[in-house]
């Protein structure tokens, strides 16, 4: 990855990433990364003794420059203190990932979310995007630099990755959006168990038995501490509650990211030197940023902004759509209420509560079944 003046592993599609716009202080990966980085800051804390935690921990780092490949065909940068970043879960098959399916050499976002940070990063608001959303897909350089991939009016959204990787990914939100992004994240299946085990687990009770033999997810009523594999199957269910759709995971989604942020807070990362450098390492060997992150000491600074949001002090939303007329597997936004939330965050307000009512979320039924512990 890249820090100015020295070469860093780029990812598949050549891209590296730049994403300037406001302050670069502040964001929050899953609230994991807040974790990481705080953890690599009192490692590096150590002196000149443990200089070489320092080059392990920054030569762990991935990075991906999406403004050397985007160019200037993108959103105005906003200098108004507030912060965008895209948060992408690769459902990749590669190597450690090969247990979760066959590698047919492709990957999509199984997961995005927009995390707005608030002027001031004392709240934030995520926005999960269906992944069967359809969309406007802009033309994109494909993964590998082989070509051009052609424009697309109606495409689900999360080919966007597999054409063209995080690059496109970001081309597309910001497409839709009208927003652009200042910072990318993304952490494959292995890398999320990963952390979690790292982080001792996350607790959530249930309200009902979620069991989904895909993936392979076993919980009965009551108290769980999840660790790295049922995490990542709680993440991944769809088939076990609700009405087996990408909007009912999109909800147990964003309660166990509320879960984990509390986890976060409440561990003593600190109080436990090994712990904490393992969730360091952990975290910067998994954890894949666009270019300006992609350091620990840009990171260590990116973090600090964001150590006052709480669970509480998140507000999650999933993009409004309804199900698509000719195809009820697939979603399309809904025009009117989707703008309305863009341009909230556009003019770092709240997302009005009218913007997310009567949308095809709230039939998935999944609103309460998990909740942080």
């Amino acid at each position: 990855m890249a820090d100015e003046g020295s070469a860093k592993e780029s990812r598949p599609g050549g891209i590296r990433a730049t994403g300037r716009r406001r302050k670069p202080p502040g964001r929050g990966r899953r609230a994991v990364t807040i974790a990481a980085w705080s953890a690599v800051g009192l490692v590096l804390a150590g002196g000149g003794a443990m200089g070489f935690v320092y080059f392990q921990l920054d030569g762990n780092l991935k990075g991906i420059d999406i403004n050397a490949a985007l160019g200037t065909d993108r959103p105005r940068n906003v200098d108004n203190g507030s912060m965008d970043i895209l948060i992408m879960g690769s459902d990749s098959r590669k190597g450690a990932n090969a247990k979760y399916g066959a590698d047919d050499g492709t990957s999509r976002s199984d997961t995005a979310m927009i995390l707005h940070v608030y002027k001031g990063h004392k709240k934030a608001s995520v926005v999960s995007i269906p992944r069967d959303t359809m969309v406007s897909r802009p033309e994109c350089r494909k993964t590998g630099g082989k070509g051009t991939a052609p424009a697309a009016k109606h495409a689900m959204f999360n080919e966007s990755y597999q054409v063209g990787g995080p690059a496109c990914a970001v081309k597309t939100v910001e497409k839709m959006s009208g927003i652009r992004m200042d910072h990318y994240l993304e952490v494959d299946f292995s890398g999320f168990k990963k952390l979690i085990n790292e982080l001792g687990g996350v607790p959530v009770t249930t309200s009902q038995a979620i069991k989904d033999k895909e993936s392979h997810l076993d919980l009965r009523p009551g108290t769980h501490k999840l660790n790295g594999e049922q995490a990542l199957g709680l993440v991944r269910t769809r088939h076990a509650v609700g009405d087996g759709s990408d909007l009912g995971r999109i909800k147990l989604q964003q309660a166990f990211m509320k879960a984990l942020i509390t986890q976060v807070k409440d561990i003593d990362l600190f109080g436990s030197p090994r712990k904490l450098y393992g969730v360091a390492d952990t975290a910067t060997s998994t954890v894949t940023t666009d270019s300006e992150l992609a350091s620990v000491n840009k990171l260590l600074g990116f973090s600090k902004g964001l150590k006052g949001i709480d669970a509480k002090d998140v507000r999650m939303a999933t993009l409004p759509v309804a199900y698509d007329k000719e195809d009820p597997n697939r979603v399309i936004p809904m025009t009117e209420q989707a703008d309305a939330v863009w341009a909230a965050l556009r003019a770092d307000k709240p997302i009005p509560a009218s913007a997310t009512k009567g949308t095809a979320s709230d039939t998935a039924e999944t609103e309460g079944v998990v909740e942080g512990s």
